[in-house]
């Protein structure tokens, strides 16, 4: 199961959440990391590679101790993505230079 989801992060995070959802042991895996359902679909949408992470290190303890590091590795990660993604749109061809 960890290999297949680490190929499956490879191919993107948001695609990696979605198949651990769609098993049986990624969904106890989610329940046990969040209690509700809004906070995963945000970070779905807006943060996936933190979300994947976060339900990875989950533990019974919650988070200790290394956790903390892949966590801020992935929010890094997240971050770069949303940067380069925003420095790729400027540099579209007849992209408005006052546009943000």
């Amino acid at each position: 199961m960890c290999c297949f989801l680490m190929v499956l992060a490879f191919f993107g995070p948001r695609l990696a959440i979605l198949v651990l959802w769609l098993t049986a042991q990624g969904r106890v895996m989610m329940n046990l990391a969040f209690q509700g359902w809004l906070l995963p679909l945000l970070g779905f949408l807006f943060l996936p590679w933190t979300t994947l992470t976060y339900v990875l290190v989950y533990g019974l303890n919650g988070i200790v101790g290394f956790d903390w590091v892949w966590l801020g590795l992935a929010v890094l990660l997240d971050l770069a993505t949303h940067s380069g993604h925003a420095s790729r749109r400027r540099s579209i061809p007849w992209y408005p230079s006052s546009a943000p």
